[in-house]
Parts: structure tokens; C-alpha cells; sequence
């Protein structure tokens, strides 16, 4: 786990990875998000993940025209909101939010924000104890993991990258990857008040994840330092998937 006192947030920039527009979401045909109005409208790329980003605090709804249901902040430790979009309805985007509870979604309107794409997507395989990084549904990428213990198990769902942040020691590595993951476990880890589960550098580990991978955590995702690195490129709001395996 990340303990929230000792984050200092580091550019989130979406920098190549990303594509920017104005133009508003569609439902296509099969379900599929794109940019644009059907026809000849710009599409997302294949394979991507829209994203929406906040330039003010928000309101979310629980529907499109619907109650209030969540207040959707400009940042979020210090890091932009920049949120995946789950799906779409004319003029409105559900997106997932960083908070607690995990998984937890609202809908706002599209004029609200500011809507990109990123093509890449990281797996997390805790049976496998490996993680693999994808662009345009290609894997590009693949690592052993050190994982959560069972003990202090890594959080399983959908979520995504929140912001990246300073280390707060030399064996975080040169960066540490936020998630919008909350333990499950632990509920205030070093008295920050949270327990966000990040993906860094092995703390001393790189022996026991090796190349198969370990269960050494309490929740995060530890890399040997080579592997961190590949991660560099991913923008913030791309999707993380933690499956059970």
C-alpha cells in the first residue's frame, strides 16, 4: 500500500500517449465508444479508452438528467482528473472515479469536460503474479509481479491510472504509478487516512518476484526496476485491470 502523507505528484501529462478532442462521444452499433457523430466523424482509435478530463469540481450523477450521486474534484492528491469513460449517452459520459468505494461511477456532461483517448491498458494477473501491458490491444509487454499476500491481498477490478508520483525512497524506484485502487484490507495505512494500491519499484525485493513472480506486498504491485520503466509511457486515466487469475 501507498501511504497518502508521503505523495508528491509528478507530471500526469498524457504526453504521446494520448489523443485530444473536443468532439463529442457515440454509442455505436456494438456498443463501442467513439469520438464523433456516426459517419464519417473522427473515431477513437481502435482498441483505446476514452478519457475526460476535469478542468473544475463537478457533479456526478447516477444517471444522465438523473440525482446527484458523487462530487467529482478537479484534483485528486495534488494530480488532475483525468477518468476513463465507461460508456456514453448523448451529451453525457459515465466515468470511473478515483474515490472509494472501488469501481464507483458517475455521469456528467460532456461539455464538462475535455475528452482524449489512450490505447494502452495494463493487466494484472494475480494468479500468474505477472503484469502485462497492452497498446491497441496488443501486448507490448509482460513482468513478473510481486502481488499483495494473502494476508493483505491486491484489490481485483477495473480501475485505472489516477496520477504518477515522486518516490518516496530510492527502492520505489524512479516513479510510483497511482491506481484508483483501495485496499480492501486496510482502510488507513500509516495514518494517511487511505491505502491506495500503486504499482513501484521491488523495496528490496527483486530476489523472491525473480521471473515468476511473489506474493510480497501489502497490496501493491511491485517491479524490478527495468520493468517499472516500461510503464513510463502509459498516460493517466488508462484502464488497469486486476483480475484473480
Amino acid at each position: 500500500m501507498l501511504a497518502l502523507v508521503a505523495i508528491t505528484t509528478a507530471s500526469c501529462a498524457s504526453g504521446n500517449g494520448s489523443h485530444t478532442t473536443t468532439k463529442a462521444p457515440h454509442v455505436t452499433s456494438d456498443g463501442s465508444l467513439t469520438l464523433g457523430a456516426a459517419g464519417g466523424a473522427p473515431l477513437t482509435p481502435a482498441g483505446s479508452t476514452l478519457l475526460a478530463t476535469f478542468h473544475g469540481a463537478e457533479q456526478g450523477y447516477g444517471s444522465p438528467n438523473g440525482p446527484p450521486s458523487a462530487s467529482i474534484p478537479a484534483t485528486w492528491h495534488g494530480a488532475q482528473s483525468i477518468l476513463p469513460v465507461v460508456t456514453a449517452q448523448p451529451g453525457w459520459v459515465d466515468v470511473r472515479l478515483a474515490q472509494r468505494p472501488n469501481e464507483s461511477t458517475a455521469w456528467v456532461p460532456v461539455a464538462d469536460v475535455t475528452l482524449s483517448s489512450t490505447p494502452y491498458k495494463i493487466l494484472i494477473d494475480l494468479k500468474k503474479m505477472h503484469i502485462y501491458l497492452f497498446k491497441a490491444d496488443q501486448l507490448i509487454y509482460a513482468a513478473p509481479a510481486g502481488v499483495g499476500t494473502v494476508a493483505d491481498p491486491t484489490p481485483t477490478g477495473e480501475f485505472f491510472v489516477a496520477f504518477f508520483a515522486e518516490p518516496p525512497s530510492p527502492g520505489y524506484g524512479p516513479f510510483v504509478m497511482v491506481s484508483s485502487a483501495h485496499s480492501n484490507k486496510i482502510s488507513d495505512w500509516e495514518s494517511s487516512g487511505d491505502a491506495l494500491m500503486a504499482i513501484h519499484g521491488p523495496l528490496g525485493t527483486d530476489a523472491e518476484i525473480g521471473t515468476t513472480g511473489a506474493r510480497v506486498s501489502h497490496g501493491c504491485v511491485r517491479l524490478h526496476i527495468a520493468d517499472l520503466l516500461h510503464l513510463r509511457i502509459v498516460p493517466a486515466g488508462s484502464p488497469i485491470d486486476v483480475v484473480a487469475g
